[in-house]
């Protein structure tokens, strides 16, 4: 399928930020190599390739902006470690790069505050750090926010407080709760499994619906409810999130969008005796 679609009033762009490479077993968590391998590419470091996915929401009314991908904090040696160019374009020029104008983005939704879902949100310049798009409103699960701020032992690693903070500081960042509608037919809604407080991201518009999985679904490999990553602080509980997303998303024919599948744009989802779910 194309980087685009159309649901009633709304249309909806991939904008594939960047392509990174992380390690399987973490992606995969306890699932064999010898299995995971067959759905995705692997390299010599038994790295698998991801994609920074972000979508574009054009309603009519508003350009509404999911996740930031993976901006400009991470040094030389973290830049290796995923396979990154020493520099990447901006986001802004990545999404004009798709005849949509970085400056019309008036909403920007976070799923969570994972530094390779929000690390966007701003840019460092000499004289600090600022919003990436100034003129938006950004939004933000209220339980992300608290957990961020613990700096938990277990996940603190994943948190950058200047891609959120200084949003705070200026007035940009408004934190919200499970079903809130950000904009008409754009709602955030509590997912819980990867992390206590992520949410996905529906648009409903004449009578279609498209759902933006996050981490719950990273790619189209982790269809299957069992095949969780290493990085889920609450296994079972993904587990129980995904059958029920997944469940609704397959019986109700949405249009999905994954995280960080590298090539994937979109995708309906159907039920599947031996696995669960699979691609329609």
């Amino acid at each position: 399928m194309s980087g685009s679609a159309v649901l009633g009033d709304f249309e909806i762009t991939l904008v594939r930020d960047s392509t990174y490479w992380w390690d399987g077993g973490a992606m995969f968590g306890v699932v064999p190599k010898t299995l995971w391998s067959r759905k995705t590419a692997v390299d010599e470091l038994n790295r698998v390739p991801l994609g920074f996915n972000c979508y574009i929401i054009q309603t009519g009314d508003h350009t509404v902006l999911i996740e930031t991908g993976g901006g400009d904090k991470m040094d030389a040696r973290f830049r290796e470690r995923a396979k990154l160019p020493p520099s990447s374009d901006p986001l802004t020029t990545t999404i004009a790069r798709h005849g949509i104008d970085p400056e019309a983005i008036d909403i920007v939704i976070n799923s969570h505050l994972h530094w390779d879902h929000c690390s966007g949100n701003t840019v460092v310049t000499a004289s600090g750090v600022v919003p990436a798009f100034p003129r938006a409103r950004y939004f933000a699960p209220r339980a992300e926010w608290e957990h961020a701020h613990e700096h938990h032992i277990r996940d603190g690693v994943a948190y950058i407080d200047a891609n959120y903070d200084p949003l705070m500081e200026s007035g940009h960042l408004t934190l919200v709760e499970d079903g809130a509608e950000i904009v008409p037919g754009v709602r955030m809604h509590s997912a819980p499994g990867h992390n206590r407080g992520m949410m996905v991201v529906t648009a409903e518009s004449g009578g279609r619906t498209f759902c933006f999985l996050s981490d719950m679904v990273p790619t189209a490999a982790h269809l299957q409810p069992t095949w969780i990553a290493a990085f889920d602080l609450f296994p079972l509980e993904s587990i129980e999130t995904r059958i029920r997303w997944l469940t609704r998303a397959a019986e109700r024919e949405w249009l999905c969008g994954f995280a960080h599948d590298p090539e994937c744009t979109f995708a309906n989802i159907s039920t599947d005796l031996k696995f669960g779910f699979i691609l329609a």
